[in-house]
C-alpha cells in the first residue's frame, strides 16, 4: 500500500464541506487549501470563516497554505474535490464547477497522484465525466499514471455535534489498491470509521440516495400536513400521537431547501430518465416539497384577509431566511420563495435573520436583512416564523405583540406558543 506519511493533500473548494475536511487533514498531513474565490481565500488567511464551520482558534491552529493559483498545487500528491454540484433553472445537474475544477487539477497532476471527489453526483460522473477532463489537461492516462477515488461528503452545516471526524465515511477507489489507499487516508482522520464500497459507482449511488430518501419521507409528511390542514387537524399533534409507535419515523412538515436534500434527487432522476425510466415517486416528492412555500404564502394571505387586513401595502415580517436553524447557510433557501410570493400581492416584506451577514445577503439574493425589529417601533400586520433559530425560540408572546397590529403569527417551525396558524 502507498505510504501516506509524507503526502501533501490539496483540498479544492473551501466552503461548508472543504474547510472542515481541510482542518481535519491539516492535523496529520501537509495541506493546501485551494479556491477560485480570492475574497474567500483572503478571509481564511486573516483567520475568518464566514460559514462559521470553523472558529477563530481552529483557523489559527491550522498549518495550511491557502491559494487561488492552481500552479501551487503541483507539489500535492492527493487532491480532494469538494466543489458544489448545483442544478440549473430546469432542475438539471449543473456539472460546470466539477468539470472546471477537474480541468484545473489536470494542470497540476503528476504521475502517481490520486484525485478524490466528494461532491454529490449521479453514478458514473467521476469516471465518465471527470476522468476525461483530467486526462485531457494533464496528458496522463487514468489508472496508469494517475488514479481516482470517491468518498461522498456527509457534512451537516451548523452541526457542532456530528462533525466531519464523527461521521462514518464511505470510500472507494478506481483500483483495488487505490481503494485501500483512499480508505486508509480517511480512516486516519475519521474516528467513526469507514466503509469501503466495491466501486466508485456504488459510492456515488449511496450518496445520492441518502438525501433522496429523506426528501421522499419529508414529502409524505408535507402532503399529510396539507390534508390535515384541510381537515382542520393539527399535524404536529397527529405526529406526536403516531410517533408513540416504535417503528414510526418522526419527521415534521416544512420547507426543504439547502445544498443537498432539495438538489440531490434531481441528479438521480436525471440519470434515470436518461436511461428511459420515469422516477415518478421521487419527482412527485420534489413537486410536493417545492410547493410548500406557495402554500404557506397563500395561507398567510388568507389568514390576513380573514382578519380584515388589506393585503396590498400591508407589512409582513419574516423571521429567518437561512435554509436551516442556527446556521448562516443561504444556499437554496425556500424562505425566499415565500417572500417572493407575498411580494407579488403588493405586500411589503421585511426579513430579519441574526445569523446572516447583511453584506452577504445582498450579494446572494438581493434582499435586505433588517436590524432587530423587536428594538424598533415599526408595526407589522403579520409575522412568519420561518426558521427555528435559538434567538426565535426564546421570543415571548409579549415580544410579538409589541410589533404586531394584530396577533397574526404564522408558525412554520412549531416554536411559537400561541400561533394563529401552524404548519
Amino acid at each position: 500500500m502507498l505510504n501516506l506519511k509524507d503526502k501533501i493533500i490539496a483540498v479544492v473548494g473551501l466552503g461548508y464541506v472543504g474547510m472542515p475536511l481541510l482542518n481535519a487533514f491539516s492535523k496529520k498531513y501537509k495541506t493546501i487549501g485551494y479556491d477560485i474565490n480570492q475574497k474567500r481565500v483572503e478571509e481564511l488567511k486573516s483567520g475568518v470563516d464566514r460559514t462559521l464551520e470553523l472558529n477563530n482558534n481552529q483557523l489559527k491552529e491550522m498549518d495550511t497554505f491557502y491559494t487561488t493559483d492552481i500552479n501551487d498545487l503541483k507539489c500535492a500528491n492527493i487532491f480532494i474535490v469538494t466543489v458544489p454540484t448545483p442544478i440549473d433553472s430546469k432542475n438539471k445537474p449543473d456539472l460546470t464547477p466539477l468539470i472546471k475544477s477537474s480541468e484545473s487539477i489536470g494542470k497540476a497532476l503528476n504521475k502517481g497522484d490520486i484525485v478524490i471527489y466528494e461532491s454529490t453526483v449521479y453514478p458514473g460522473v467521476t469516471e465518465e465525466i471527470c476522468v476525461p477532463c483530467l486526462e485531457k489537461t494533464s496528458g496522463l492516462k487514468f489508472n496508469i499514471d494517475f488514479f481516482c477515488g470517491y468518498s461522498p461528503e456527509r457534512i451537516n452545516p451548523g452541526d457542532k455535534e456530528h462533525t466531519v471526524s464523527k461521521i462514518l465515511k464511505v470510500t472507494s477507489g478506481s483500483t483495488p489498491e487505490i481503494a485501500d489507499v483512499v480508505d486508509a487516508l480517511y480512516k486516519s482522520i475519521i474516528t467513526a470509521g469507514t466503509l469501503k464500497a466495491s466501486s466508485i459507482k456504488v459510492a456515488e449511488a449511496s450518496k445520492v440516495i441518502e438525501n433522496t430518501q429523506r426528501d421522499v419521507n419529508i414529502a409524505l409528511i408535507n402532503e399529510l400536513a396539507l390534508i390535515f390542514d384541510a381537515m382542520n387537524i393539527d399535524t404536529n399533534e397527529v405526529i406526536e400521537a403516531a410517533s408513540t409507535k416504535w417503528n414510526f419515523i418522526k419527521l415534521k412538515p416544512g420547507l426543504v431547501g439547502g445544498h443537498c436534500i432539495g438538489v440531490d434527487p434531481y441528479y438521480l432522476t436525471y440519470k434515470a430518465e436518461e436511461l428511459g425510466y420515469k422516477p415518478n415517486l421521487i419527482l412527485n416528492a420534489r413537486h410536493i416539497n417545492n410547493s410548500m412555500a406557495g402554500f404557506i404564502a397563500n395561507k398567510t394571505i388568507k389568514t390576513m384577509i380573514d382578519n380584515d387586513i388589506k393585503i396590498k401595502g400591508s407589512n409582513v415580517l419574516v423571521l429567518g431566511v437561512t435554509f436551516k436553524e442556527n446556521c448562516p447557510d443561504l444556499r437554496n433557501t425556500k424562505v425566499l420563495n415565500i417572500v417572493e410570493n407575498l411580494e407579488e400581492y403588493g405586500i411589503n416584506v421585511d426579513i430579519y435573520d441574526p445569523w446572516v451577514d447583511t453584506n452577504e445577503s445582498n450579494i446572494t439574493f438581493n434582499h435586505e436583512i433588517i436590524a432587530n425589529p423587536f428594538k424598533n417601533s415599526k408595526k407589522y400586520d403579520a409575522i412568519i416564523v420561518a426558521v427555528a433559530h435559538n434567538e426565535f425560540k426564546n421570543l415571548k408572546d409579549s415580544d410579538y405583540d409589541k410589533i404586531l397590529n394584530q396577533h397574526i403569527i404564522i408558525d412554520i417551525k412549531g416554536i411559537v406558543n400561541k400561533p394563529t396558524w401552524r404548519l
